[in-house]
């Protein structure tokens, strides 16, 4: 087992080093005529930062200094999304620089001037034949005849034709080359840029409002339109702090739901370093409360005091644990990363002893608690943990880890919401993968 971890961790750093090497020469070397500042500077920049990128993960795992975390994890977190759009964006100019050359060799050869014969100078008579009037030899001027050039078997000097080549048309393969290799590099740098700026700007907004409406065969009609907000995968920690819980608050209560579920994944980091940012959850406001299950980043955390924090704030945790409203009964699981802490979930606890007459909403971390939904009988089950893969294209990995990416599915008699979350893990940026708050709206069959 050791020996496979070494060879993946070997493999992993080799196709790091590609990479980013290919990066380096695609942004740097092929962009600059030769060795030099430019290119000392690129490599200065992809290292230093990698460097700031571990040095973040670290500090946050390690437990380092709260202050030491901020300083390494915003540059570090952020150089990981612009290593990747880095990467995807000098791999898609690959599929525009043999198409910009083309353009760019039709156009030199249509450009180029068809080269001019020059025309003779007219010879006043009587010069530069070696004859004087009437034909006699000897009468020419000096230098006129071939012997004056040292006879007409002497060596002649070959002349160098002139205009015979305009400076525009020295070969210019190397430069056009080059050319290329700018315009390309420059609208890779710019869009990898751009796409990591649209997605940090589009987390510190703040979550949107997503609305869905999802009918319960067993709801009574009384509770018809009864409205759960859910927000999951917060992430407060050394980016996110408490101005960002602030706008979740807010925009959570802007929806006046029923009841709050917060299922899992809050914070980064312990309860004394960011007790403070998430204070604000204190204001969360629902006609029947607001309630909290696990995520597996607050068995990173210190689960159990970030449970007794939550409860002082105001929310009830759900730790296999279920309540019964008035028209349906409230369940919540703690996330699977418990078990390594002898907390993992017990669905048996939790819903073993209910009355399967009535509706059962589930709040569980992770989708793929969702099959332990089904056989206890669970009517819906909310869920975060995916981020709907955060940063394109990691929607592709995390779509084949889970059962359902993010929305509405149906397993059997259950169905299943996945929210994409509010937050974010790491780099504080989410492309293709918007942040929400989730309204779910249940519908009864019999309104």
């Amino acid at each position: 087992m050791a020996i496979v971890f070494v060879l993946i961790a070997l493999l992993v750093v080799a196709v790091l080093v590609t990479g980013n090497w290919y990066v380096w020469r695609r942004l740097f070397r092929d962009t600059t005529k030769g060795p030099g500042a430019v290119r000392r500077a690129g490599a200065v920049v992809i290292v230093g930062g990698w460097v700031l990128t571990v040095g973040a993960l670290v500090a946050e795992r390690g437990g380092a200094p709260f202050w030491l975390q901020q300083v390494l994890a915003w540059p570090g977190f952020l150089w990981l999304a612009l290593a990747l759009y880095l990467l995807l964006a000098v791999l898609a100019g690959e599929l525009v620089r043999p198409v910009l050359r083309r353009i760019l060799d039709r156009r030199a050869g249509t450009s180029e001037a068809a080269p001019v014969p020059a025309r003779p100078e007219p010879i006043p008579a009587g010069q530069g034949t070696g004859r004087g009037p009437g034909g006699v030899p000897g009468d020419g001027a000096p230098g006129d005849g071939p012997a004056a050039d040292g006879g007409a078997s002497g060596p002649q000097e070959p002349q160098e034709p002139q205009n015979s080549q305009n400076p525009q048309e020295a070969p210019a393969g190397p430069s056009r080359r080059l050319f290329v290799s700018r315009v390309v590099g420059g609208a890779a740098a710019a869009a990898a840029v751009g796409t990591v700026g649209y997605g940090t700007y589009g987390v510190l907004r703040g979550p949107r409002v997503k609305r869905v409406t999802v009918p319960l065969a067993k709801l009574p009609r009384a509770a018809h339109g009864y409205r759960i907000a859910v927000v999951s995968d917060i992430h407060l920690g050394p980016v996110l702090g408490r101005g960002f819980a602030q706008k979740v608050v807010d925009t959570i209560n802007s929806t006046q739901p029923d009841l709050i579920a917060v299922v899992g994944d809050l914070v980064d980091g312990s309860v004394k370093d960011l007790g403070p940012a998430a204070a604000p959850l204190a204001q969360l406001r629902a006609r029947h409360g607001s309630f909290f299950v696990t995520g597996n980043h607050e068995y990173f955390s210190g689960a159990e005091q970030w449970v007794e924090e939550v409860r002082r704030l105001g929310l009830n945790p759900l730790e296999n644990a279920r309540t019964e409203l008035p028209h349906f009964d409230l369940a919540g699981v703690n996330d699977v990363a418990g078990e390594d802490e002898g907390q993992g979930p017990d669905y048996a606890k939790a819903l073993g002893d209910r009355d399967r007459g009535r509706a059962c909403v589930l709040l569980a971390h992770q989708p793929v608690q969702i099959h332990d939904a089904v056989d206890h009988g669970v009517d819906l089950q909310l869920s975060g943990h995916t981020h709907g893969g955060q940063l394109f294209p990691g929607n592709l990995v995390a779509g084949l880890a889970n059962p359902t990416l993010a929305g509405l599915d149906r397993y059997g008699d259950t169905q299943l919401y996945v929210s994409r979350g509010a937050g974010a893990w790491g780099p504080p940026t989410r492309v293709g993968a918007p942040s929400d708050v989730t309204v779910i709206e249940l519908a009864s069959k019999q309104a």
